[in-house]
């Protein structure tokens, strides 16, 4: 009878020992788990933003230039401070150089209107425009690079809009992509998403404004 009873209690005790030393594993595979999770989340951007002050403008929508108008309006009270500009939409077409968009007919496509021309746009119409033809000479894109402005393009948008005005320059779908990869503004970083890149500007510290 003794070796009876003495069987259960030693067999609970191993059970627990086992149980724990399951969860143990368990719970080491799912911090490294996490940790790969957090090491596979890719690409660095924007990394270290500079400046007391700091913010993300999600560019969507064209707008006239205004988006740029907006960034401008940020940085010139802020003698300390870093914009993040977010293109993804038909923002996209503002990350392009101007041989896009006299190619693939961006200007007519978008309704985008050249402030010099007052035709549809044949060039990029806010990057490295003529003395004169803006406004404000200061809310030129070239120039806010200049001051550190941070660019990301949603692939996503990039992808698909591409796609969908391969026909006007006659080139395949695939074609366009490289072509317009290839021909962004100069500092542009092409990003998985335009909600990623929000989402990872507001983590670097960038207050939210929606610019368009």
């Amino acid at each position: 009878m003794k070796q009876t009873t003495d069987v259960t209690p030693r067999r609970g005790f191993f059970s627990r020992i086992a149980g724990m030393s399951a969860f143990g594993l368990f719970g080491i595979a799912a911090t490294t788990m996490r940790a790969q999770a957090v090491e596979s989340d890719g690409l660095d951007w924007p990394g270290t933003l500079k400046g007391r002050h700091k913010q993300v403008f999600d560019v969507s929508e064209m707008k006239e230039g205004s988006p740029f108008g907006f960034t401008n309006n940020f940085l010139t009270p802020n003698e300390s401070a870093t914009a993040v500009m977010v293109f993804r939409h038909n923002g996209t077409a503002y990350a392009l150089g101007s041989a896009i968009w006299a190619k693939y007919k961006i200007g007519e496509t978008l309704r985008v209107l050249d402030p010099e021309t007052k035709a549809p746009a044949v060039k990029h119409p806010w990057f490295q425009p003529k003395p004169g033809v803006l406004a404000n000479p200061d809310a030129a894109l070239d120039r806010l690079i200049a001051r550190g402005t941070v660019l990301g393009v949603c692939s996503v948008s990039l992808r698909s809009n591409a796609r969908r005005m391969a026909a006007n320059a006659g080139v395949p779908p695939e074609e366009a992509i490289k072509e317009w990869t290839a021909n962004l503004i100069p500092g542009t970083v092409v990003i998985p998403s335009g909600t990623w890149g929000v989402n990872r500007a507001q983590e670097a510290g960038c207050t939210y404004c929606a610019a368009s």
